[in-house]
C-alpha cells in the first residue's frame, strides 16, 4: 500500500511538471487571435503549424550558430578537463592539491562579478563579437566543473595500471591515450550532456559578448518574445525548438 501512495505521488508530480510543457506546447499550435485565457487550456483545432516555421525561419542562423559554439566548447573543454584531471589524479605533484582547490574556486564565481574584467579581456584580445570570443570564454569557464569530473574519475582507475604502462615503457601521452582514454567513455559522455546543456542555454554571456551576426539561439529566443505586442504562439514553438537539441543529446548519450 506504501508503495503505491508512492507512484501515486510520483505520477502526480510528473504531471504537475508537466503542465507548462503541454500549455506551451498548446499555445505554439494555435493561431495569434485564439490564444486567450478562456481557451488556453484547449487544444487547438484547426492545429497552427506556421508557428513553428516562422520561429525556424528567425532561429535559423542563430541554431548554426550553438550548434557550432556548443559542439566546439563542449569538446575542447572535455579534451582540456581529461588532461587536467588526469595529471591531479595519476602524476601528482608539489602544489597540485593547491591547484585543484584554487580550480574549483572558480565553480562558485558568478557569472555576474566577472562580466565586466571578462568583457575587457575578451575585447583585449581581439575576439570581441565573435563566436570564438563566446567558445573561448566557456571553455575555460566550464574547465573547474568538468576537471572535477575527470579527477574523480580517474582517481578511481587502479594506479597498478598506469605503473604497468610505465614499465612497459609508455610515456605520459602513451599512458594517456592508450590505458585512460580508452576507459574515460562514461566520463565523457557525463561531461559532454552537461557542458553541451549549459552551453546551449546560457544567455548573459551570449548577449553581451557577441554581435548580432554570431549571437547563439537563447539571444533569438529572447528577441523572438520581446516587444510590446507579443505572438505568444512564436515565443512558444521557438522555445520547443530551441529545446530539442539537448533533449536529444540527452536521450542519445544517456544510454551510455
Amino acid at each position: 500500500m506504501g508503495r503505491f501512495f508512492l507512484y501515486a505521488f510520483l505520477l502526480l508530480a510528473t504531471l504537475f511538471f508537466l503542465l507548462p510543457v503541454y500549455l506551451v506546447i498548446l499555445t505554439a499550435l494555435k493561431e495569434p487571435a485564439k490564444i486567450t485565457l478562456d481557451t488556453v487550456w484547449r487544444w487547438p483545432d484547426p492545429v497552427y503549424w506556421e508557428s513553428f516555421k516562422i520561429a525556424w525561419d528567425a532561429f535559423r542562423p542563430k541554431f548554426q550558430n550553438s550548434v557550432v559554439l556548443a559542439l566546439s566548447a563542449t569538446a575542447l573543454s572535455a579534451l582540456v578537463g581529461a588532461l587536467n584531471g588526469y595529471v591531479l589524479a595519476k602524476w601528482p605533484f608539489r602544489g597540485s592539491n593547491l591547484l585543484f582547490a584554487l580550480m574549483l574556486f572558480g565553480m562558485f564565481i558568478p557569472y555576474q562579478s566577472i562580466l565586466i574584467p571578462l568583457f575587457q579581456f575578451v575585447k583585449a584580445i581581439g575576439l570581441y563579437g565573435t563566436l570564438w570570443g563566446l567558445i573561448l570564454v566557456h571553455v575555460v569557464y566550464g574547465i573547474p566543473i568538468v576537471t572535477l569530473i575527470f579527477k574523480n574519475y580517474y582517481s578511481e582507475i587502479p594506479d597498478e595500471l598506469v605503473e604497468a604502462a610505465r614499465i612497459d615503457g609508455a610515456g605520459f601521452f602513451g599512458i594517456f591515450r592508450h590505458v585512460i582514454l580508452p576507459l574515460s567513455a562514461p566520463a565523457f559522455v557525463v561531461v559532454a550532456i552537461w557542458q553541451f546543456t549549459q552551453i546551449w542555454n546560457e544567455f548573459l554571456f551570449a548577449v553581451t559578448l557577441t554581435r548580432p551576426e554570431s549571437q547563439p539561439i537563447t539571444v533569438a529566443l529572447a528577441q523572438l518574445a520581446g516587444g510590446e505586442a507579443v505572438k505568444w504562439n512564436l515565443p512558444m514553438a521557438g522555445a520547443i525548438l530551441a529545446a530539442l537539441p539537448t533533449l536529444l543529446v540527452y536521450i542519445f548519450l544517456g544510454r551510455y
